[in-house]
């Protein structure tokens, strides 16, 4: 199995090299299961040192003056179309996949696309009271209905089905996922896909899951 990697990145000096070693981990997991993995980043409207980060670590990358997630996304994930790539993975610059990730989106073979879920990386940084509304917005659980766009993988068939990611600058992940529901495609709503995210309250995409924290505070 072929698997494309897509990681959209505006600034993220602070997260990235953390985010590529964790992709670097699974991968080297998958060594003995016939699954070949390409990672690529696409930096948008980057002034950091995002481009250094992804140049030290050897990893593709390809850049662009977006402003917007979405546009991102879709970019990198039309590069592995047009590559031949028939599956991608897509996660955030600010979050760490599990070593067992890829092996994960194999194992749930045959479907369309995968939502897993996410794990916050610090709670310390948060309020009890917030860990206890968190709780109880947050179904960690089989069968779930969250939708990441830290942890969204699919073919890309239904990808070009579902028209692809909107230009969106947020909630570009569930405009896909709704359109993939409304075309029948199907969907895995599985705990066993994971990936750890960072707790910051401010976060590139307005609205995003940072935003989510921050209300709750």
């Amino acid at each position: 199995m072929n698997i494309g990697v897509v990681i959209p990145a505006f600034n993220e000096e602070e997260y990235l090299e953390k985010c590529l070693a964790a992709l670097h981990d699974a991968r080297q997991r998958c060594t003995a299961h016939n699954i070949q993995i390409e990672i690529l980043v696409v930096l948008d409207s980057c002034s950091d040192k995002s481009i250094e980060i992804v140049q030290a670590c050897k990893i593709n990358y390809l850049e662009c003056n977006f402003k917007c997630v979405g546009k991102a996304r879709d970019l990198g994930v039309r590069h592995f179309i047009a590559q031949g790539i028939y599956w991608v993975a897509c996660t955030d610059a600010d979050s760490e996949v599990t070593q067992d990730w890829f092996i994960q989106q194999c194992l749930h073979q045959p479907t369309d696309v995968i939502c897993g879920v996410v794990e916050i990386n610090n709670w310390q940084t948060l309020s009890e009271q917030v860990q206890q509304d968190y709780a109880l917005h947050y179904h960690d659980e089989m069968h779930h209905r969250h939708i990441h766009g830290a942890n969204l993988c699919f073919s890309t068939q239904a990808y070009q089905l579902a028209g692809g990611f909107d230009n969106l600058e947020c909630h570009e992940d569930v405009g896909l996922v709704e359109k993939m529901q409304a075309l029948g495609l199907r969907i895995s709503w599985s705990n066993k896909l994971r990936v750890i995210t960072s707790a910051r309250l401010e976060g590139k995409a307005p609205q995003g899951f940072s935003n989510f924290l921050f209300k709750l505070c």
